[in-house]
């Protein structure tokens, strides 16, 4: 019998924790002219989208919000929309946004767009790490950090009023 999903993080947590890396954001960034905020596709990018709320009402940094799009079969494959150039990105900060953590390969292949063009500092967030990384990537900013097995599944719930984190 299945084991029921325990709550991690109720909805008024999330938006805490959203809030405090908004601000540990602004503190990094102040005096920038631009950022970007680049989402991976799906809950990472609605994560971003709530990060990006957060970050107007305390920042008044001109912010672009991005989606980031892989494909997880051949992850080298990427598409941004909107689709930014090279000369877009470059001396731009950039922050890279996903909502959970796993092996660090999503991650690791979401920065590659930005390594080929010449930012001035990149910068990745995180709602929930597992800690269970097979790539070398550390996040910079991370709501919690969950030690779990590799059998548990941590799910993101984003539905506005309904967020919430899950380990299952």
């Amino acid at each position: 019998m299945p084991q029921a999903p325990t709550l991690i993080l109720n909805s008024h947590q999330i938006h805490q924790r959203i809030d405090r890396i908004a601000f540990q954001i602004y503190e990094d960034v102040v005096g920038e002219k631009e950022l970007i905020i680049a989402g991976i596709a799906k809950s990472g990018f609605v994560f971003a989208r709530l990060l990006l709320e957060s970050l107007n009402r305390i920042c008044p940094i001109p912010t672009r919000l991005i989606e980031i799009a892989l494909d997880k079969e051949v992850p080298t494959d990427y598409r941004l929309t909107p689709s930014l150039s090279k000369q877009d990105l470059d001396n731009k900060v950039i922050i890279v946004v996903d909502d959970v953590l796993n092996s660090g390969k999503t991650l690791i292949y979401s920065l590659r767009p930005f390594l080929e063009a010449d930012t001035k500092k990149i910068r990745t967030v995180l709602l929930v790490d597992r800690d269970h990384k097979r790539y070398p990537v550390e996040a910079d900013y991370v709501g919690i950090t969950l030690s779990t097995t590799l059998q548990e599944h941590v799910r993101v719930e984003l539905t506005p009023g309904q967020e919430a984190v899950y380990l299952q």
